[in-house]
């Protein structure tokens, strides 16, 4: 599941809609009761800096369980010395109605094909099997396009292992914010984040559909695995977890969906660290969109801001 896994930064942040509309059609599972967690918590933190202010990074992972909240000392000092906030997404959108509007557009097909057209015959028996399990059918999904319903089924996925997207460090973030007065912006619109996922060529999206069928337990080890190194901090697991499988197996969803929404946003960090902005602003964005060499982290040290990771139990900052 390439665009659910490595795109968590989009897909599970702007899949709040797209799940609203989708719950109807998608299997139901029984929520698990969540395993404790054991490692360590270490945040995914860097203070990129001028001479007169500071933007903080903090990499997000948009569903989380109860005992991975609330995080570390850093993020507090970090917020507490954040005048504003910025997020993907403007959080006023993510309970706006029209969010839901803007995600049943680009979740269905516009060229008048149909989910059976798109995806091969075997992926179509798996799904149809899945969905009859639940006293669903293939045919109310047929107007869907092959990534909607790989999120969907994913999301439902999570919900019974016990992560929730009410739990996410851009949810938790964003009520932190409300609660303190502090302004919140977002990098982009809804309907952007809704864009690359649609131009996203088929091929690439009927492959994530096809692996989520082949063997949903792999998916659920694989968004194990990926929380606890979230939770860890560990960067180099994040990468080779996020960027080089994507890279590799599908190149073209790792240009929608994170090396031109990095571009995009790029401009507007600089201009905080540059123009007006003299006040500190902490930025929270999916983690994906910090590392390697197409994240944030590295664009801004190529400018040459000095860039450090805040991480008070890390060995290597």
């Amino acid at each position: 599941m390439k665009i659910q896994l490595a795109g968590l930064s989009l897909c599970l942040l702007l899949a709040l809609p797209v799940h609203a509309v989708m719950a109807a059609h998608a299997p139901e599972q029984t929520p698990a009761k969540p395993a404790p967690t054991t490692v360590a918590q270490h945040p995914l933190l860097w203070k990129v800096s001028d001479a007169d202010n500071a933007i903080y990074l903090l990499g997000s992972f948009h569903m989380l369980k109860p005992d991975d909240l609330p995080m570390t000392a850093e993020v507090d000092r970090a917020f507490n010395d954040a005048s504003s906030l910025l997020f993907e997404v403007d959080p006023a959108a993510m309970t706006a109605p029209e969010s839901a509007t803007i995600a049943q557009k680009y979740m269905g097909f516009d060229d008048g094909k149909t989910l059976s057209a798109v995806i091969p015959k075997a992926t179509a028996e798996r799904l149809g099997t899945l969905m009859s399990a639940s006293g669903g059918s293939l045919q109310a999904i047929e107007h869907f396009e092959p990534w909607a319903v790989s999120m969907s089924l994913t999301l439902q996925m999570m919900q019974a292992l016990g992560y929730r997207s009410d739990l996410g460090v851009d949810r938790w973030m964003m009520e932190r914010a409300s609660k303190a007065n502090k302004p919140a912006r977002g990098l982009e619109t809804v309907a952007d984040g809704f864009k690359a996922l649609d131009a996203v060529p088929y091929p690439e999206q009927v492959r994530d559909l096809d692996e989520f069928l082949a063997d949903p337990r792999k998916l659920a080890e694989r968004m194990r695995v990926m929380h606890d190194e979230w939770r860890a901090g560990d960067v180099a697991g994040l990468e080779r977890e996020m960027h080089e499988e994507m890279i590799v197996k599908a190149p073209e969803t790792y240009r929608l969906v994170l090396v031109q929404r990095n571009q995009h946003w790029l401009p507007q960090l600089v201009r905080r660290l540059t123009d007006e902005h003299k006040d500190n602003t902490l930025v929270v964005v999916g983690a994906m969109h910090l590392l390697g060499e197409d994240g944030l982290i590295e664009h801004l040290r190529a400018k040459g801001f000095k860039v450090e990771r805040v991480c008070d139990g890390c060995e290597v900052n």
